[in-house]
């Protein structure tokens, strides 16, 4: 069985190694000219870990991971924590993996190394699909000089504007959030004592809220800040934007921020935007993946891993049947209720990160600071639902 892949990003190339360990024949299709180093700082959750593991990943990735000593919650201002949860100590043992940290750029390298080693050549670049064309028994990617060979199967892993979902649902404007992330990384070395705590740290504030957590060893400092800003919507990967701006943004915030800020060479910056949940994600032999089919926001760190829990998931239904139309609707069918829910609760932890009222910010961050400190069970239990997720 032979499958095409369209997009080279963090799904598509975890699609495509699943898809190798259980014996298909893959081919990816990537439209940039190179895998360059792009994006910034991702956590990886267990329920991601516990795949990429499997498929050999993590051992590709060695030094360049960080595992934080607790996930943790701030005032951006003070800096009064409202609640810190074991990570490192509690990860394996309640939900059977660790939880990382790692530069997107590194994962993508791991992934692309690994496949290069199982199917070398698998990757072509500057290889632009602009849709896709049933055929007798397969499906064909349409290119932009003609049109590939006849696949089993065809997986549009190519993002938040995917010409693969286009074609399959037609056109769509993405929704706009009005909030507008910058990101940024820096060597701890350059931040003295204004270094961020050894934590996946969320810092909040009014309309706006910033995310500092450990890349490459601990060796460099990765920043998101994430501003309601309804006036500015350009959204991509590798815009450049004014460190100074971004310092004005989150201006008179706590010197852990500012000093990230002051000491970052360069920014970049992009829009945010979801979709509503799709009626279908496939249409006969083509299916898609990931961002394509449902976008989050940053808030719950679990866009890249909800595309590797996809990928898995296909896996294994193809695995069990030859069917592949069948397998492409039973798998939206298994995937659409988790993605949907974790998709609203993203949007939810926003909402929550940008309280304004100070009385809904008493009564939420209140609650939040009691609980961990009379009840930290309940904020695990919280997360057993996601993190301790198992692919069957």
């Amino acid at each position: 069985m032979r499958a095409v892949v369209v997009g080279g990003g963090i799904g598509g190339l975890t699609v495509a190694l699943c898809l190798i360990q259980i014996g298909w024949e893959v081919t990816v299709l990537e439209q940039a000219p190179e895998l360059t180093e792009v994006g910034a700082g991702i956590q990886i959750s267990p329920n991601g870990t516990k795949i990429l593991d499997r498929l050999g990943v993590i051992d590709r990735l060695g030094g360049l991971v960080y595992e934080p000593e607790t996930v943790e919650m701030r005032l951006g201002i003070s800096g009064t924590q409202i609640f810190s949860i074991p990570m490192r100590r509690i990860a394996r043992q309640r939900w059977g993996a660790a939880y990382y940290q790692v530069h997107r750029a590194d994962l993508v390298g791991a992934l692309y190394n690994l496949l290069q080693q199982r199917a070398p050549g698998s990757v072509q670049t500057a290889s632009r699909v602009l849709g896709y064309r049933q055929c007798p028994g397969g499906i064909r990617a349409v290119i932009e000089d003609g049109e590939t060979e006849p696949f089993d199967l065809l997986i549009g892993a190519d993002g938040i504007h995917s010409a693969i979902r286009t074609q399959m649902l037609g056109p769509e404007t993405p929704v706009f959030t009005g909030n507008t992330a910058w990101r940024a990384v820096v060597p701890v070395e350059v931040l003295g004592e204004d270094r961020p705590p050894q934590a996946g740290c969320v810092w909040v504030g009014k309309g706006q809220h910033a995310v500092t957590t450990y890349l490459r060893g601990g060796t460099l400092v990765n920043f998101v800040g994430i501003v309601h800003q309804p006036g500015w919507r350009e959204e991509g990967w590798d815009i450049a934007g004014e460190t100074a701006a971004a310092a004005r943004d989150f201006a008179r915030w706590h010197p852990v921020i500012e000093a990230i800020l002051a000491k970052a060479e360069s920014m970049h910056r992009w829009s945010l935007f979801t979709r509503p949940p799709l009626p279908r994600w496939s249409d006969g032999r083509a299916i898609l993946l990931g961002d394509a089919c449902h976008p989050m926001l940053p808030s719950m760190a679990q866009g890249a891993v909800q595309a590797i829990e996809d990928a898995c998931a296909l896996a294994f239904r193809l695995q069990h049947s030859a069917d592949v139309v069948q397998v492409c609707e039973d798998h939206y069918a298994d995937r659409i209720d988790r993605v949907t829910a974790i998709q609203k609760r993203s949007a939810r932890n926003s909402d929550i990160f940008h309280l304004s009222d100070p009385l809904l910010r008493l009564g939420a961050y209140g609650a939040l600071w009691l609980g961990d400190r009379l009840m930290p069970r309940l904020i695990w239990r919280m997360q057993d639902s996601i993190y301790g997720h198992e692919i069957r």
